[in-house]
């Protein structure tokens, strides 16, 4: 029913700083958050200087709703209702990040706008919870613009499912986890035809890094790490009646231009008072083939947010080995690639799955593309922002 994109990128391959992106259309390092996730101790999140999606869809009028996992600073000047978002409803970081309750136990916060509303949170029935919310934001709001932010805490672990949903696929808790979010997707489809809004609605599903622990093939790589597989993420846009259906997109784009592009559709702009390094891909939106990428070159960091490579067309340098970055658990199930030594070279329009290193056969391209790395070093580091920072944090 949408446009499936083959290269969409996440700009980390872990959440915080994919999210940071996702929120300000920018490189995770150009604003402080790049350097792996946020914790329940963490002083850090997103600076409230910073411009939001959120805030450039609300100045055009659009009600503005988060409902899931926010992971971008649970300090109170961080949450998303200080952050553009009208509501907000959802675990403000990972759903494996316990804190004590007063009683001894220990589990996540839910949150509704600011307010803690449940300490353990009953995660069997969160995804349902997060439909329910959504739906009751989207009739609320049927008759005006609205911009709804649903990031899902599921499939990341600890997984949970409701009753209803145990056992209904053959794919064990996982599969029946990815069933309950695939109803949950249905209904929220189902209402907006129900309220005969779909046509005027762009659905985008898309995912914040690669699987964790097993590669999916052919990408090789898990979450984790810079290789195809923990940054090259599913990507589906649904527009009935201004995105062709069925069609795909093999260009590159990324969740950095989703702030561009929504600025664009709401008859805006993107802020100009500073850096964005997102692009605005609408005329990608058109299915046509004639339609190109305007990226020269998309920068791959990792989740420590060193810079670790570059793909400009259809080469990919890796400046480090993206073997030794995977975390031990994820060696431990047998994710780790072979030892190699860097730098890497890929042509992904031959070998998608980066197994055929062709740097010694192209001296010429490796040289390019590390003067492309070293000069977006130093650009970056120039116009970087800092993040969020609350030094004594209320109790």
């Amino acid at each position: 029913e949408g446009l499936k994109f083959t290269d969409f990128y996440t700009t980390s391959p872990v959440c915080t700083p994919t999210r940071s992106s996702i929120m300000t259309g920018c490189y995770p390092r150009r604003i402080g958050l790049h350097q792996h996730v946020l914790f329940p101790s963490s002083l850090k999140g997103l600076n409230p200087d910073e411009i939001t999606v959120a805030e450039v869809l609300k100045s055009q009028g659009y009600a503005t709703a988060a409902i899931g996992k926010w992971h971008l600073g649970h300090h109170r000047p961080f949450l998303p209702t200080r952050q553009g978002f009208d509501y907000y409803y959802g675990i403000p970081y990972s759903n494996d990040m316990l804190t004590p309750t007063p009683d001894g136990r220990k589990g996540c916060v839910l949150l509704r706008n600011e307010e803690l509303i449940e300490h353990p949170t009953d995660q069997t029935t969160l995804t349902e919870r997060y439909t329910e919310e959504s739906i009751r934001f989207i009739r609320a709001n049927s008759r005006r613009p609205f911009f709804l932010y649903l990031p899902h805490n599921f499939p990341h672990v600890p997984l949970y499912v409701s009753e209803r949903f145990k056992g209904r696929s053959a794919g064990g808790l996982f599969g029946d986890v990815v069933e309950c979010i695939d109803w949950g997707c249905g209904e929220i489809l189902r209402v907006l035809r129900e309220l005969d809004i779909e046509r005027n609605t762009l659905v985008i599903f898309t995912s914040d890094n690669g699987p964790d622990r097993h590669p999916a093939p052919p990408l090789r790589g898990t979450k984790g790490t810079t290789w195809e597989g923990g940054m090259r993420v599913p990507c589906i846009m649904r527009w009935p009646g201004r995105i062709p259906a069925g069609k795909v997109c093999t260009e590159l784009a990324t969740v950095m231009d989703f702030m561009p592009t929504f600025a664009r559709l709401a008859g805006t702009k993107a802020p100009t008072d500073r850096v964005i390094d997102g692009k605005d891909i609408t005329p990608l939106l058109s299915g046509q083939p004639e339609a190109k990428t305007p990226y020269e070159a998309f920068y791959y960091h990792t989740a420590q947010g060193r810079l670790a490579g570059v793909r400009a067309g259809r080469w990919k340098l890796h400046l480090e080995p993206p073997g030794a970055q995977t975390r031990p658990a994820t060696r431990a199930a047998g994710a780790a690639t072979r030892p190699a030594v860097g730098p890497l070279l890929f042509d992904l329009a031959s070998d998608i799955g980066e197994s055929v290193n062709l740097a010694a056969q192209h001296p010429d391209i490796v040289a390019r593309l590390t003067d492309m790395c070293r000069r977006f070093d130093e650009e970056i580091t120039r116009n970087s922002r800092p993040p969020g920072l609350v030094p004594k944090p209320a109790p």
